[in-house]
């Protein structure tokens, strides 16, 4: 399997190139071409084992994270193929090798995924999902393999050391073992809030996190006023 990532330009887009057998796993939707020999097949994001009131838990944890609740399959046949990956945001993607780090995605950050990627949901808490916007679950992808996720904007990586704080709405996605807590970007909360940032996420420990040069929900509060009423 080769992923070969489009960083050029406002729109990243990803082709994924497959062997003959070989799968791949995206988010539904995200599909904009396909080989001819390319089995394309829905699945749900139900781990093998759930039963069925599980597989509802697996959905609603889902669509809590900011993801849909079914997942496409992708498999070549008779000879190798290729899929054309695009996010819905315009930014970049990112192509993560999976081995020894477990990432955890934010909400809507994750697009796609080799088969050797296990998919799994991590609650981040009330509080924190509500003061954090990125959502009250996270996709944590763990395994071996290739792993795509997108941003709105430029997405850019940083090595954590001991501490680095970020901007709420920026965050893609982070290594496991990396903590983090939500709090004010200032000294005092009234000087937060002028400065324009407000609830910060600040991490500690080690390891690595991407994130988003831009805040889609600022883009939203300011286009939304301008958008006319919509005819009922």
């Amino acid at each position: 399997m080769n992923i070969e990532v489009d960083t050029e330009g406002a729109f990243g887009s990803a082709v994924v190139k497959l062997e003959s057998g070989e799968k791949f796993i995206s988010e539904a939707g995200s599909m904009y071409r396909a080989s001819s020999n390319v089995e394309i097949e829905v699945v749900s994001r139900k781990k093998e084992g759930q039963g069925f009131f599980g597989g509802i838990a697996s959905g609603l944890r889902a669509m809590m994270a900011g993801e849909t609740y079914h997942l496409n399959s992708y498999q070549a046949g008779g000879g190798p193929g290729e899929v054309g990956l695009a996010p819905t945001h315009q930014g970049e993607v990112r192509k993560l090798e999976v081995h020894s780090e477990t990432w955890i995605c934010s909400g809507g950050s994750y697009l796609g995924s080799s088969e050797g990627i296990e998919l799994d949901t991590q609650y981040q808490g009330l509080t924190k999902g509500m003061f954090s916007k990125e959502g009250l679950v996270f996709v944590k992808a763990s395994g071996q393999g290739q792993l795509l996720v997108n941003g709105f904007g430029r997405i850019s990586e940083v090595v954590v050391d001991n501490g680095i704080t970020i901007d709420n709405g920026h965050l893609i996605a982070f290594t496991e073992g990396l903590e983090y807590d939500i709090g004010k970007a200032g000294g005092g909360w009234i000087s937060s809030m002028m400065s324009g940032e407000g609830l910060v996420m600040k991490f500690r420990g080690q390891g690595r996190i991407l994130v988003q040069s831009h805040d889609p929900s600022r883009l939203g509060g300011i286009l939304g006023p301008l958008l006319p009423p919509r005819k009922s």
